[in-house]
């Protein structure tokens, strides 16, 4: 049975509001919470950046599913041993719930702590230097490190859950994916096209059978962003007043400000969404459009509504769209 969970945009809403979104999307039908970690929006119209760890643990009061950041970069605004800190801490507090998503980082919000940007490749390394000091951490034990990008003198979690959390990576790569199977726990995808799909599951599955784990055992998840609104017309104009990232067709992670992606965005155009992003104000398509993904093998699924028209959207989903999915 796959889980449909609510994917909550700090970047797009009041962390106040977000919170009453998320505990009447689990009235409706959701099941758990996905956060965003960011420190500024995609553009200067979604208007908010709220810190993603307090949103969580705030969310986990007002909700009983499974939360998770979806995803949190390890390896420049944060050293892995915060991060490390923060996932044991949610868990202790949180057994069974909490998830940690990692991704290599976008400039857009790891930027801040000014040293160069790295290519993509060492982006990528960084990561997975930064699980693997996370991994360590979780042992409780104390723990040195000494590597290509991290020092860490000795250190240990004091607070430590009975059980660590899983880790899962955010990522639309095969070099990427096999990794993930190899060393984590479960893979993230955020709304890579599904002619992609198959290649990335394919890597991950072999690199964790490499690994002697079962990958039929290990969650498949994903990211997807949507429009709904009444009439179409509507859905349109909400994605690309809302969302106009989501119709840029380029990769968009050494982009450093909001104020760029706004000029980027004068040149979105509504053909930009397709193949992209469903804008249907029809709750049918939409399930169809979720059941495809399911049928691809994901198993969790965390839906985002681009426009600002949430509880609307939330309560036609869970009376129109989540019963149909199976």
């Amino acid at each position: 049975m796959a889980h449909i969970g609510y994917a909550a945009m700090l970047e797009q809403f009041h962390p106040r509001d977000l919170i009453d979104f998320c505990a009447k999307a689990e009235a409706a039908g959701f099941s758990g919470v996905m956060a965003a970690d960011h420190v500024q929006p995609w553009v200067p119209q979604q208007g908010q950046a709220a810190f993603v760890w307090s949103f969580m643990s705030t969310v986990a009061e007002r909700t009983r599913g499974d939360i998770g950041p979806g995803v949190t970069c390890p390896s420049f605004r944060s050293h892995p041993a915060i991060i490390a800190q923060a996932a044991a801490t949610m868990t202790a507090i949180y057994p069974g719930r909490f998830w940690l998503g990692l991704g290599s980082g976008e400039a857009l919000n790891e930027h801040l702590v000014a040293g160069y940007w790295p290519e993509v490749a060492e982006r990528i390394n960084r990561m997975f230097e930064s699980i693997e000091i996370i991994r360590k951490l979780f042992s409780g034990k104390d723990v040195k490190h000494r590597g290509e990008y991290y020092k860490m003198e000795t250190m240990r979690l004091w607070t430590m859950p009975e059980q660590p959390p899983p880790i899962y990576v955010a990522t639309a790569g095969p070099v990427t994916a096999e990794k993930t199977g190899r060393f984590c726990d479960g893979i993230i995808t955020v709304g890579a096209p599904e002619e992609k799909i198959g290649t990335v599951f394919e890597r991950f599955e072999k690199g964790a059978r490499e690994a002697g784990k079962d990958p039929s055992r290990m969650p498949k998840m994903l990211q997807l962003h949507l429009s709904w609104a009444p009439t179409d017309e509507e859905a349109m104009r909400n994605a690309l007043t809302e969302w106009p990232n989501g119709g840029m067709k380029f990769p968009k992670a050494d982009i450093r400000s909001p104020f760029d992606f706004e000029q980027m965005a004068k040149i979105v155009r509504p053909e930009d969404f397709k193949g992209r992003m469903l804008i249907s104000s029809d709750p049918d398509a939409h399930a169809r459009e979720i059941q495809k993904f399911i049928d691809l093998g994901f198993d969790r699924v965390y839906l985002h509504n681009v426009g600002r028209n949430q509880l609307e959207w939330i309560d036609v989903f869970g009376k129109r769209v989540l019963p149909k999915l199976h």
